[in-house]
């Protein structure tokens, strides 16, 4: 939970918040419904034939496993980040940067001794799947998450030493996949508010402007627009169950955001995008109360 002297006592007061601030928990309120109300219900999806790309081997208990990368337009990019931006974001364990991938479902196989195996076909974009080639950082980093969303999935233990097909794209047939084409709610954006809750010039510390939505049923994540900084040094950063607090250094910031769904602040990430000037902030949902 958040220090609550962090927090400004002011916001504490539905009354003192603002009529734009009221609007975006509205805003907040009515996707997180619409998103609770789609899980009773089957998401619309779109089917789609992905291309092969390469074949990387491993094992688990039961025997060989091959996993075929493979790609698809349809399939959304990952955010356009440096490999300098990607690896600084890893190495201070901050989860600001994903990659959509479709894990397909696991199909049995013979490999090229006749035994069996099992294959898993796992998608990402086809644009994204160009820039991998010429990587080996963005290739072994592809491969590194495609293995842990597998075992999450699956309930998997596969060994995290691997090695690639040379004449082999694919092993097996790749089968079509079924991926969500439902627009996801997303939350309005907000301009900055001064101390009266209006639009305008703020005095003192700025309120920077914040954007949020729904990425998943059971995560929301957040981009704060923070253009005079430079990095991450200075910024403090506080999340409680329903609160967003970001103070910047030398009082250059200031933001108190109210979110009416429950975060789980100790699963919660944060990662500064230096090109964009953006901190970017993925919390992950509890379950609601009973």
């Amino acid at each position: 939970m958040a220090d609550s002297t962090f927090l400004a006592p002011e916001l504490n007061d539905t009354e003192s918040m603002g009529e734009e601030t009221v609007r975006f928990q509205e805003l907040l309120l009515k996707a997180s419904k619409e998103l609770q109300q789609a899980q009773t219900a089957r998401p619309d999806s779109t089917q789609i034939q992905p291309k092969p790309g390469f074949c990387v081997k491993t094992n688990s208990s039961e025997g060989k496993v091959f996993i075929n990368i493979c790609h698809s337009p349809s399939i959304p990019p990952p955010a356009d980040v440096t490999e300098d931006e990607l690896l600084q974001m890893l190495e201070e364990d901050q989860a600001g940067f994903r990659i959509p991938m479709s894990l397909g479902e696991p199909h049995a196989e013979l490999d090229a001794k006749g035994q069996g195996c099992t294959a898993y076909d796992v998608a990402v974009n086809s644009n994204f799947y160009l820039r991998m080639q010429n990587s080996d950082f963005l290739r072994e980093l592809v491969i590194t998450i495609a293995r842990e969303g597998l075992e999450d999935k699956y309930g998997l233990q596969l060994n995290p030493e691997w090695r690639m097909l040379k004449y082999r794209s694919f092993l097996g047939s790749i089968s079509q996949q079924n991926i969500r084409s439902q627009q996801r709610p997303r939350i309005q954006e907000l301009g900055t508010l001064d101390a009266s809750g209006s639009l305008g010039t703020c005095h003192g510390p700025e309120r920077p402007h914040l954007n949020l939505w729904l990425e998943a049923p059971d995560l929301l994540l957040a981009e704060v627009d923070l253009p005079k900084l430079d990095g991450a040094q200075g910024l403090a950063l506080e999340i409680g169950e329903n609160r967003l607090v970001i103070g910047g250094p030398q009082q250059l910031y200031h933001l108190d955001a109210t979110v009416p769904l429950r975060i789980d602040s100790e699963a919660s990430r944060a990662a500064f995008h230096r090109r964009r000037k953006q901190l970017m902030v993925s919390m992950p949902l509890l379950a609601a109360s009973s």
